[in-house]
């Protein structure tokens, strides 16, 4: 998906993969022009040449899919060894590896495409792919992907961690209490027994993760929002109340951490919806989270 105008049910950068043999997996218009997307794709198989598509996706089509009001998309069909490079694809599956943002060119008029790092700032920041020099070049932001650190295997991380994945969050959770880290309390969960400084430092604070602490106890909150504080981490939240957070702000200004760093914490963790309950709370928390990262006032 390259271009939207209107309505449309998936954001520019969505991306459906389709196989010779007609497998798919991913979608660019939730359903709307799926098909005709692929007979073109199928098409340009054939060809080996990249090919720009228009589709006005009626009301009607909207409507089935969810939205009030159908809209126009654009979508660039991309055959991968004849327009993409295989190696090109290589290099783009091996920085998603590495947690590595990449932005992927592509100039329409001739067909050459790079992959970039360090370029597109605010569109990598914002996670926001589209065009440039009057629709002449395309940008796909490939950002690594979304990460959550939770300390404290308590109640509210179950309601959490399953929300934060499904909105697209790979989650961690850290608790060295063996009661609480059991893994019957978060099946088929990533849940590290350690000490919470430590396992940060294996997990690289980028600025693609969030971390949240959930444990009330200084002695596991505090190393690891020491770990946090000097990352790039772009979310922290602290669970207690307003006389918990100031106690911890007391005990970061005294182990020399500026009001600059400190201020990064948003304590108590969450919007303040009138949350009752862990599942409420979650929600408070995955909300704030997602008004950070899209750089809106939380």
């Amino acid at each position: 998906m390259v271009e939207t105008w209107g309505s449309a049910p998936r954001r520019v950068g969505a991306q459906l993969a389709i196989a010779g043999d007609g497998r798919i997996a991913g979608s660019v218009s939730g359903g709307c022009v799926e098909g005709a997307v692929i007979v073109e794709a199928l098409e340009a198989l054939e060809t080996g040449e990249h090919r720009l598509l228009e589709f006005g996706v009626s009301d009607a089509d909207a409507f089935a899919v969810g939205l009030a009001c159908g809209g126009t998309i654009r979508v660039l069909v991309e055959p991968v060894g004849a327009a993409i490079p295989e190696d090109l694809l290589a290099e783009l599956v091996a920085a998603r590896a590495k947690r590595q943002a990449v932005a992927y060119e592509l100039r329409l008029s001739d067909g050459t495409r790079r992959l970039l790092h360090g370029a597109y700032p605010e569109r990598m920041r914002m996670d926001r792919s589209g065009f440039e020099e009057e629709g002449e070049l395309f940008v796909a932001v490939h950002n690594p992907p979304l990460r959550l650190a939770v300390v404290g295997a308590v109640h509210i991380a179950q309601a959490l961690v399953p929300m934060a994945r499904i909105a697209g969050y790979d989650p961690v959770l850290i608790d060295p209490r063996p009661a609480f880290a059991a893994p019957d309390r978060f099946p088929g969960e990533t849940v590290l027994d350690d000490w919470p400084d430590a396992a940060l430092e294996g997990l690289e604070l980028d600025g693609r993760t969030a971390l949240v602490l959930l444990t009330h106890d200084p002695k596991l909150d505090d190393p690891a929002l020491h770990a946090a504080l000097a990352g790039e981490v772009f979310y922290i939240g602290a669970l207690g109340s307003t006389r918990t957070h100031a106690k911890r702000v007391d005990r970061l200004r005294a182990a020399g951490f500026t009001e600059a760093q400190i201020g990064r914490i948003h304590g108590p963790v969450g919007l303040d919806i009138g949350a009752a309950g862990p599942a409420e709370i979650a929600v408070a928390i995955l909300a704030e989270m997602n008004a950070v990262l899209r750089g809106k006032r939380a």
